[in-house]
């Protein structure tokens, strides 16, 4: 009961905080990883605009973009409901993104420009200071433009789009992993044996080291997933 009572008060709380669209895909989205929210459970428009204070335009997005994600399923003339994202479903998406991210960072070690890796390194040594501030929010921001630098860098449109749909569909996850204490240093640095990489334009290496840190991250966002059901 108590359990119960914890996560009752966890999604008002989170409900509470968001007012745009991304904050609502952000919010409930977070309510599903941790279990608050249970697969088959009904998604109401009218109370879920209600609970955000918002019209049901931006809910109807909302929802939208989290089926996108496959973390909602919404059915003709019915009320959209949770899925059930299975750890099976969810490692496959985790190992095709780290093999994406792979090839992106070997082919941007071989193929960036020279003002291109001068921009990466400058923006990886500015979000150190993200880190020391635990600035989770802004280094979030950071992460998502450090990764579209990579996809970018390998200079292949097509590769580009595939890596920024899987991202799209595994972003609450990858967020996740940000609530882990220590995961911001550990991220920076994981970040740093890429860039590093690149520099040398070392593609095997900067390959490994994004793969790496891809699976990395598939673990931790698991692992914190793991915690909120508890």
């Amino acid at each position: 009961m108590e359990i119960r009572s914890a996560k009752l008060a966890r999604k008002k709380e989170i409900i509470r905080s968001g007012t745009t669209v991304e904050q609502m895909v952000r919010s409930i989205a977070d309510l599903i990883i941790t279990g608050v929210m249970q697969p088959g459970e009904r998604l109401d428009e009218i109370s879920l605009a209600n609970r955000f204070k918002v019209s049901r335009t931006p809910v109807r997005e909302a929802l939208s973009q989290l089926c996108a994600s496959g973390l909602v399923c919404r059915r003709p003339n019915k009320s959209a409901i949770v899925t059930n994202v299975t750890q099976k479903h969810l490692a496959s998406m985790f190992e095709a993104m780290a093999e994406l991210e792979a090839v992106c960072a070997r082919l941007s070690a071989e193929r960036m420009t020279v003002d291109e890796r001068r921009m990466l390194e400058a923006e990886h040594t500015r979000s150190a200071r993200l880190v020391y501030r635990r600035a989770e929010n802004e280094y979030e921001a950071h992460n998502i433009e450090f990764h579209t630098r990579l996809y970018r860098g390998a200079h292949n449109d097509h590769l580009a789009e595939l890596a920024n749909q899987t991202r799209a569909r595994l972003a609450p996850f990858r967020r996740a992993q940000f609530r882990i204490a220590g995961r911001l240093a550990r991220s920076y640095q994981e970040h740093d044996t890429i860039v590093m990489a690149i520099l040398r334009a070392d593609g095997p290496a900067a390959g490994l080291a994004a793969y790496n840190h891809v699976s990395i991250v598939s673990t931790a966002s698991t692992v914190f997933a793991d915690l909120g059901t508890d």
